[in-house]
């Protein structure tokens, strides 16, 4: 007789291969018309608030791994916060003004800033970004992120601009920001400021010369009078030749000893840090201790206002300049003596210009070439980090000048331009700046600083010092896609008008009409009445051509959104969903010198507070080799690679099971690995999913006091799986929460407690006890682990959800619209646990002498075989005395015989007495040839009766 239709195989149309790139659409499309984002929001309306504010990505491109990681951690964040009851609604936003949009849009237009129409380039990169913000909305909505959509923020709206001018008023009326000419980063390629955060250093060639200065020739000092005239030099090193006609000052430490020494084969002497100077003299000029004298030793405070005679004269109007003293000085390398140019460098500026009140000289055009104040018919419309330095090099050795000692070629950390990558430059140009330094604005940041919570916490450290470190924020950038800086000057004396009201009107303007109105009308449209400059009573006023940061723009983003009047799904005003400070900023660890910081300054500066309470940063993505992604190494995955090939539910679970904390790893092999354990976790999920079909949960469910003690043991495992998950996804531990419930699908599950299931499952009648509880078991893990999995495995979750949903297994619509489980306190048996621990040693222990009897040949299958236990410890024995019964499923055999004779664990394999059930495939001696039910135990011949007796029809399916 054939018995194969009496036995409960498991049913679902839950597919084993998982086919993610066609499967996650149509689940999109059930989210996207189902409102499922807005409708998890809704459900928690009213509960405590978690919201996480969005830093905004460029809309300049199409998406990359950087932005796939940074989106899906926010995702499964807000989804977690949702799934525990947290109102969490998610406003995505983007930047979208900007040197990296307006460089992308140049490069596309074939074009420069002097060869476009300002207004016409402007509508281009409006329409340029917001092509992108399209592009990238149904890139991120692929990847399963949940959102407000429809109404993300964008730095390029009315209102948004009308805040980014509203907070530049404010700062300026308290006095943060103000105007002046001192150096700042300048990338000559782009002809604009830059701010420390839009610098990366990468290593650079440069050259590094030693030059030396004539001692004016009245030397100050009779000490030196046996001196001959115009053989005295003091020596200097630089790596940027290329300042020297700016220079206008030399710089020694007050405390460093300076030695004078004699160079016998120049007949000259020169002044050099007395550390420093063997090395100069043997090392670099090969000299031996001969060929120089050492004739005086001074601390630098001897030689202070001492004069010099400049290289380069013509630049400016001083032949003569003097030494100044700082303890900036390093003695640790070049000579001991800096040349200061205060024009080209921000130590420069502070210790020459600011406070020895030398001249500002910086003979560099927008380009980055010699302009025509370096009056040098040699170096004018070079630029000045190429055929600049060559040319200064080459004069420097010139016979009639012979300032140069030596030469040498370093590599060393030198900053380039974030956009163009382009090496930059330090010159002295006349910027809107804000200061740091205003009411101890920096130390009010480094107080809030420690209110924060960093994650991982080394986060604070690294604030904290470049808070320290950082200059005042160079605002004003030479660019024509930005915000407007909202100043109007007069016509007569170039005189800005600050006036709060005038600024006011121009804020009320540009949030109605949006900043291009400022670049195609006059001042007067602006003005609503009349103003006069304070300095000269002048009326007519002309507009500011510069443009803010674009890091102002988004750093205003905490109060544009989080206190702004736009609306959300709801209708509802963002300040009315959202709440300030957010409650997490994430980013990569670049933004603590990037949004970060520049969120901070102006939040500190008029309201004292941070507008974060806590700060999580992940780290870069590197190849599989640890090293960074390049296309030109051809080592680059693109998050449409992924999509194709694997799906984003493998892309979420890689970013999910990665310590992103630090630079994570990524290559077809590592992805291989993760699609691997995507499928132990999806063979679970088919494998509950499908034992459960029919399963009536109102009518079937057994309380856990009738549960079989095995059941009680997977429900125990499952409950500590539950605490590890949620610990972890609290502190954002994701691959913990991976860890925690792949081991227990893979360990606990597949390889143990699935596996001895399938017996009582398949073969026991379909509503006994014994079936029942070992769905009820899987019910209440399938329930719970699909809410668990969720905020990682988006659109599998839901595929699965939406099948127990036909089963009626839930009535939620969404996965998304249950929430996590709750922590079992009741599963809970740290007894049963030992207990079964020791269970789980001596199975071990069993399936190794099933593996060497089906070496030998003896048996075949597992069920073919008696196992004859030997005997083990004390403990061991008691516990197989207490399981005997069950010892047979635990260990998927026919039989089982206890024979403790040994005192070492210990097992023998026999073949099992009886004949092959033809239902359950287990030996067993009732197994009889005549009957009602020919060919099976006994224990099968029950089964059907019973299933008979319950009108299931058994002798029709015979």
């Amino acid at each position: 007789m054939d018995y194969s239709k009496t036995v409960h195989l498991p049913k679902t149309s839950f597919p084993m291969k998982a086919d993610l790139p066609k499967r996650e659409p149509l689940l999109l499309e059930f989210w996207q018309k189902n409102k499922i984002y807005e409708k998890m929001v809704n459900k928690r309306m009213g509960k405590q608030k978690f919201i996480l504010h969005d830093g905004p990505p460029y809309a300049n491109g199409h998406i990359h791994m950087g932005h796939a990681l940074n989106k899906i951690l926010k995702d499964m964040i807000v989804k977690y916060k949702s799934l525990t009851n947290f109102y969490s609604p998610y406003v995505p936003g983007w930047d979208c003004h900007g040197l990296p949009i307006e460089h992308q849009l140049m490069k596309k237009l074939g074009k420069n800033k002097h060869t476009v129409d300002r207004v016409e380039f402007r509508k281009k990169a409006a329409d340029f970004a917001l092509d992108f913000v399209e592009i990238q909305k149904k890139e991120f909505k692929r990847l399963a992120i949940f959102g407000d959509w429809e109404k993300p923020y964008l730095t390029l709206t009315p209102p948004y601009e009308g805040v980014i001018l509203k907070t530049f008023r404010e700062l300026l009326a308290k006095g943060f920001i103000y105007r002046d000419k001192k150096p700042v980063l300048w990338c000559a390629t782009c002809e604009t400021a830059l701010a420390e955060a839009e610098v990366e250093y990468e290593e650079k060639e440069s050259p590094a010369i030693y030059v030396k200065f004539r001692v004016n020739l009245h030397c100050p000092d009779s000490k030196f009078s046996n001196i001959p005239i115009n053989s005295f030099y003091i020596v200097i090193w630089t790596t940027t030749p290329w300042t020297l006609p700016a220079n206008i000052g030399l710089m020694l430490h007050p405390k460093l000893e300076y030695e004078v020494v004699h160079i016998k084969t120049r007949g000259e002497y020169w002044l050099l840090a007395k550390n420093l100077l063997q090395n100069i003299l043997e090392n670099k000029l090969k000299l031996n201790s001969k060929d120089y004298e050492v004739v005086g030793c001074f601390t630098g405070e001897y030689f202070k206002a001492w004069n010099y005679n400049r290289i380069f004269p013509e630049v400016g109007n001083e032949r003569v300049s003097k030494v100044i003293l700082s303890e900036e000085v390093s003695s640790e390398e070049g000579t001991g003596i800096v040349h200061i140019a205060p024009g080209h460098g921000d130590v420069d500026y502070i210790q020459g210009h600011r406070l020895n009140h030398l001249p500002i000289l910086s003979p560099v055009d927008d380009s980055g070439k010699f302009s025509e104040e370096v009056n040098h018919p040699e170096l004018k419309g070079c630029f000045v980090l190429k055929e600049g330095n060559q040319k200064i090099l080459e004069i420097l050795g010139q016979s009639g000048n012979n300032s140069l000692v030596f030469q040498e070629t370093i590599r060393h950390s030198y900053p380039h331009c974030w956009r163009c990558k382009k090496p930059v430059i330090f010159r002295a140009t006349h910027q809107w700046f804000l200061s740091v330094k205003k009411e101890d604005l920096r130390g009010k940041m480094l107080k809030e600083i420690e209110n924060v919570n960093w994650i991982p916490a080394y986060g604070k450290n690294r604030i904290r010092g470049m808070v320290e470190q950082r200059p005042d924020w160079c605002l004003s950038r030479q660019r024509l896609w930005g915000t407007p800086i909202p100043i109007l000057y007069c016509k007569q004396c170039k005189n800005p008008l600050l006036e709060d009201q005038a600024i006011g009107m121009i804020e009320e303007v540009i949030g109605l009409e949006g900043s291009d109105s400022w670049f195609k009308e006059g001042a007067n449209h602006f003005l609503q009445t009349e103003f006069e400059c304070e300095k000269c009573q002048g009326k007519e006023f002309a507009q500011e051509h510069d443009i803010l940061d674009v890091w102002f723009d988004s750093g205003v983003s905490h109060e544009a959104v989080l206190k702004g009047d736009e609306t959300t799904f709801n209708g509802k005003s963002w300040k009315e969903e959202l709440s300030w400070p957010a409650d997490l900023y994430l980013e990569g660890s670049d933004q603590h010198r990037g949004w970060f910081q520049t969120s901070l300054i102006p939040s500190v500066a008029l309201t004292g507070t941070a507008p974060y309470k806590s700060v999580l940063t992940h780290g870069f993505i590197v190849d599989g080799q640890g090293k960074k992604m390049s296309k030109s190494v051809g080592n680059v995955i693109a998050p449409e690679d992924i999509l194709k090939d694997y799906g984003a539910d493998i892309l979420r679970l890689w970013v999910a099971s990665s310590d992103y904390r630090e630079d994570i790893r990524l290559s077809k092999d590592i992805l291989k690995g993760v699609a691997e354990n995507y499928r132990k976790i999806r063979n679970s999920f088919r494998y509950m999913l499908g034992n459960l079909a029919e399963f009536n949960v109102e009518k079937e469910l057994l309380p856990d006091s009738q549960l079989l003690e095995i059941d009680r043991w997977a429900l125990m495992r499952f409950a500590l799986a539950i605490e590890a998950s949620k610990k972890a996804y609290e502190s954002y531990e994701f691959h913990r929460v991976v860890v925690s419930l792949v081991e227990f699908c893979a360990v606990d599950g597949s390889s143990f407690y699935f596996d001895i299931l399938k017996d009582r499952l398949y073969t026991y009648g379909k509503n006994s006890i014994e079936r029942k509880s070992a769905q009820t078991a899987l019910y209440r893990i399938l329930s719970s682990l699909l809410p668990l999995f969720s905020p990682i495995l988006s659109f599998t979750c839901e595929e699965v959800w939406q099948l127990g949903l036909v089963e009626r297994l839930w009535l939620e619509e969404s996965v998304f619209l249950t929430s996590f489980p709750e922590n079992h306190p009741q599963w809970l048996d740290k007894e049963l646990d030992k207990k079964w621990a020791v269970i789980l040693k001596v199975r071990e222990q069993a399936n190794l002498s099933l593996e060497a009897a089906r070496r030998e040949g003896l048996i075949g299958s597992s069920l073919e075989s008696k196992l004859i236990f030997l005997g083990g410890n004390e403990l061991e024995n008691k516990i197989l005395r207490e399981m005997e019964k069950e010892l047979p499923m635990i260990f998927i055999v026919s039989q089982v015989e206890m024979n403790e004779k040994s005192g070492e664990l210990a097992f023998q394999v026999k073949k099992a007495d009886g004949a092959k059930c033809g239902r359950c495939w287990r030996y067993d001696s009732s197994v009889k040839e005549e009957g009602v039910y020919p060919g099976i135990c006994s224990r099968c011949s029950e089964a059907l009766n019973r299933d008979y007796a319950l009108g299931n029809g058994i002798r029709q399916k015979i």
